[in-house]
């Protein structure tokens, strides 16, 4: 049985939920070991020095060098924490990305209050994308004149599509003010930054319709702006993909 049960974390859905899990526990535990520690000295103390048993005050102060020894262990554990486990987490997400070819590639751009998602088509390249291109008729910036372009896909609004067994590359980015990209299931969360493609890698592990938040308060409607991101079959994600190609990149709801 989980001793932190309590924490109510949901269920991972994702190939490094776990280590992240293990991270957050593993803290806890020694949050909860210096609360139980502290406490326990703050008793003995109002014991040891009260008032009956001392009745004049003595200036020496401590003699003892327990409390840097500690201080030291204390420290040590943080360091472990960190280096054994924080910085490989980070080391294995950041660093060590698949191959594109070899995982579900999108570029999500958000704005005040929805998600806007492309995918690259079946040439695996992604038309350019300018802010000077931006219309009514043109949210997303896209260059008409690419011609790499002219098979990429865009899926409904806020709404994410990627096959199971496969890792997903995200590209995120944002035609306005800070957001947040999270998915509490699969343990990510990322800022999309006006200006900056900031990409971020994950494999889900189980199909399902997962809920996306934005972390980062970023207008009046911020709570409004969620979506909804599918992991699907393999065969349903190329059925999908193939009536996607049919209507030539245009909003076809998978269901």
């Amino acid at each position: 049985m989980n001793l932190f049960g309590f924490l109510g974390l949901p269920v991972s859905m994702s190939v490094h939920g776990p280590q992240v899990d293990k991270l957050v526990y593993y803290v806890h535990y020694l949050m909860f070991a210096l609360f139980a520690g502290w406490l326990a000295y703050f008793l003995y103390t109002v014991f040891k020095f009260r008032k009956s048993a001392n009745p004049k005050a003595c200036y020496t102060g401590a003699k003892s060098h327990a409390s840097s020894y500690i201080e030291l262990a204390v420290a040590s554990i943080e360091i472990a924490l960190l280096v054994g486990f924080a910085v490989p987490l980070w080391g294995g997400l950041v660093d060590k990305f698949p191959a594109e070819k070899d995982a579900t590639v999108l570029r999500i751009t958000a704005e005040q209050f929805a998600w806007n998602t492309r995918y690259s088509g079946k040439d695996g390249i992604f038309g350019k994308q300018d802010v000077k291109f931006l219309s009514t008729s043109n949210p997303l910036g896209l260059d008409n004149s690419d011609p790499a372009g002219k098979d990429d896909i865009t899926a409904p609004l806020n709404e994410m599509i990627v096959p199971l067994g496969k890792p997903v590359i995200t590209y995120f980015t944002s035609k306005d003010v800070i957001h947040s990209f999270k998915v509490v299931p699969f343990r990510i969360t990322q800022d999309c930054i006006p200006g900056l493609s900031i990409p971020l890698w994950f494999e889900p592990t189980k199909v399902g319709d997962y809920l996306i938040n934005c972390a980062q308060l970023c207008g009046n409607s911020h709570y409004f702006m969620k979506g909804v991101f599918k992991v699907v079959t393999p065969e349903d994600y190329e059925k999908y993909m193939a009536e996607k190609s049919k209507s030539g990149g245009g909003a076809v709801s998978f269901e």
